[in-house]
């Protein structure tokens, strides 16, 4: 057994001494229980996804029409769960997912966030939409490795600005999210009339930014609050963007960059033509299109179609290390996790979120050994079959 596998074993010792886990090992519990103890509008916000939640509903089902097919006598004494995306060498093939507003979940949000991954080398990838500072953020999590992920505004000044202040701040690649220049039909946070950047949490990217306060006067405060408010009302999103814009990313950020919201082939081609490094197979974990096809549904034909040209990674209903196992066999290089933390979060704060990261480790390393597999290269399609 590997060094994450092991958890299970602190938490049988544990039981000797009556210590048991504060939160559930089977991660698709948390849902349900941050359901009971976190503030409706802030649950609601996580949780939530378009329209009537189809989306969100089939990216699970998806994972379950998989099924893995272990195989046996092989010798699986020693795994490595090690691998390098997007130029940044990770302990394990799982790298947290932009979440926004985290300041909503729990009040040290990122920076929690930030500490948890940092402690296991994960990367973590930082939302434009944060409710702390990028390079806060980037000091709470130390030297463990980071992303940035950019929603370009309408402003190119703005955008070139977050750019620089994200290099500045050892961001170490950038993933732009191609699926969200505005925001989905979203019925929770509506029937709530709930949304955080209206009461100025996850603007602290853009209120803390030089650009973006040349703008409104000013360092932000009670005096032009709302003038900033309604002014990142006005930028945030981009709808004009097309292909052509892509340019200007390789031309002001020297790292790789990963396009993230892609589920049609032609589009992860149209990447790998513009000179992009990476593709995030993504529906935005079901926020932003209902009735959308689910994400592990789209991934195997992006990588037939570009898998020798980028690399995949993958998110949009990933709950447990079973799942991040089959997301690998169909393709992807990596795996973003998403709801799962922010519940961890909201629950147990930093400690709630170092929970989770090593139950999807732990139950990843003993499902990749129980299967006859060491390393995650060496997962493929051969290891599933269709439910």
């Amino acid at each position: 057994m590997g060094a994450f596998g092991a958890y299970q074993n602190e938490i049988y010792q544990g039981g000797l001494e009556e210590v048991r886990p504060e939160l559930p090992t089977d991660l698709t519990r948390l849902e349900s229980l941050a359901e009971q103890r976190m503030p409706g509008e802030a649950f609601g916000y996580v949780a939530g996804s378009a329209g009537s939640e189809a989306t969100a509903r089939a990216n699970r089902a998806a994972f379950e029409r998989w099924r893995i097919v272990p195989r046996m006598l092989r010798d699986v004494s020693t795994t490595d769960l090690s691998t390098t995306v997007l130029g940044t060498a990770m302990p394990a093939p799982v790298a947290l997912a932009p979440i926004g507003v985290l300041g909503i979940v729990h009040p040290d949000g990122e920076s929690a966030v930030a500490r948890a991954a940092g402690s296991f080398g994960l990367p973590m990838v930082v939302s434009t939409a944060a409710s702390t500072s990028l390079e806060e953020i980037a000091v709470a999590g130390g030297d463990a490795p980071r992303w940035f992920q950019l929603y370009w505004p309408k402003d190119p000044d703005l955008a070139l600005s977050f750019l620089q202040r994200a290099a500045a701040a050892g961001y170490q690649a950038l993933v732009l999210t191609v699926d969200t220049y505005t925001m989905g039909w979203r019925p929770r946070d509506l029937d709530n009339a709930f949304l955080p950047f209206l009461r100025a949490v996850g603007n602290q990217n853009y209120f803390s930014d030089p650009v973006f306060q040349g703008l409104v006067g000013g360092p932000i405060g009670e005096d032009n609050r709302l003038a900033a408010i309604l002014h990142w009302a006005a930028t945030f999103g981009n709808p004009s963007l097309t292909w052509d814009d892509l340019g200007f990313l390789r031309d002001n950020w020297r790292g790789p960059i990963a396009l993230k919201g892609i589920l049609h082939p032609d589009d992860a081609r149209r990447a790998a033509d513009a000179g992009m490094d990476g593709v995030i197979v993504s529906n935005h974990g079901g926020r932003q299109v209902d009735g959308a096809v689910a994400a592990l549904d789209a991934l195997p034909a992006i990588a037939e179609a570009v898998g020798d040209r980028l690399e995949l990674l993958f998110d949009s209903g990933v709950r447990t290390g079973a799942d991040v196992v089959k997301a690998l066999a169909l393709g992807a290089r990596t795996v973003l996790l998403g709801r799962p933390y922010a519940y961890g979060l909201g629950l147990g704060g930093e400690a709630g979120v170092r929970h989770v990261l090593r139950c999807v480790l732990a139950e990843l390393e003993l499902t990749l050994a129980l299967s006859g597999v060491t390393r995650p290269a060496e997962l493929g399609p051969e290891l599933l079959v269709a439910a």
